[in-house]
């Protein structure tokens, strides 16, 4: 079985045919390409009639293989970029990585726990819940200069404020100057739509669920205006209980 022993196949089907892949066949192939210039990966699931969330969340969505390669992919991350509107739904209090995961950062030199920064211009976020009380490592807040000073008080206690605003190139700056250059993003969909629309996703990882979610849910990219397609490289797909996880990268001039 893969990786952990307890979860089914997870079989690589193209570039090539690779049956019950193991965790460090995973994380390589999950590799960012260099950590001395920032790479922004952004990870969602979705049904196959394009709902982001099922009643309201992601997890709804997904298994346990689908989180079992997610947390793979924070495994490798510098810092995890979320959006508040997220944090408020799908909870994130605590550790997001386990013990397992700590240690395999912690061999190679990296941070037990990688940075978390979450984006909220307004600072509509509660200085006493667990995200901040059980927070393994102080938060960063993106936000905005003109937020409410109360907030901003509140919240100066419980995370460091950096002011980037609500502009993706300055958020990528500011993670960059820290350090954190492999960028590892859970959305939402607004914050995909607004680092799509500023052309600074390098990576999309899409776990495709055999579901059909009907509803209204969200697609993955939300507040994006049309623009002229953006074409995107078909790095890998894995298949494991006819869900697919797909991983694509920009196309770049001459790629």
């Amino acid at each position: 079985m893969s990786g952990s022993g307890r979860l089914r196949p997870i079989n690589r089907v193209f570039p090539d045919a690779v049956r019950d892949a193991t965790d460090e066949q995973l994380l390589e192939w999950y590799s960012v390409p260099d950590r001395g210039t920032a790479w922004v990966r952004f990870n969602f699931v979705s049904s196959l009639d394009g709902a982001a969330t099922h009643e309201g969340r992601a997890g709804g969505l997904g298994d346990a293989v689908d989180q079992h390669v997610f947390t793979l992919l924070r495994r490798q991350a510098d810092v995890i970029l979320v959006g508040a509107g997220t944090v408020r739904a799908e909870g994130y209090a605590g550790s997001l990585l386990a013990e397992a995961d700590r240690r395999w950062r912690s061999d190679r030199g990296l941070p037990a726990h990688p940075a978390v920064a979450v984006v909220s211009g307004s600072l509509n976020l509660d200085p006493d819940s667990g995200f901040f009380a059980q927070a393994p490592v102080r938060p960063l807040l993106l936000a905005s200069a003109g937020a409410d000073a109360g907030r901003r008080r509140a919240l100066a206690e419980v995370a460091d404020l950096v002011d980037t605003g609500t502009e993706p190139a300055r958020m990528v700056a500011a993670l960059a100057e820290r350090g954190h250059h492999s960028i590892h993003s859970e959305g939402g969909p607004v914050l995909f739509g607004a680092f799509q629309a500023a052309g600074l996703v390098d990576e999309l990882c899409l776990t495709l669920s055999p579901v059909l979610a009907g509803g209204t849910g969200k697609r993955i990219a939300d507040g994006v205006p049309e623009h002229a397609l953006q074409n995107m490289q078909l790095v890998h797909i894995l298949e494991s209980g006819g869900m697919l996880l797909l991983r694509y990268t920009a196309a770049r001039p001459g790629t």
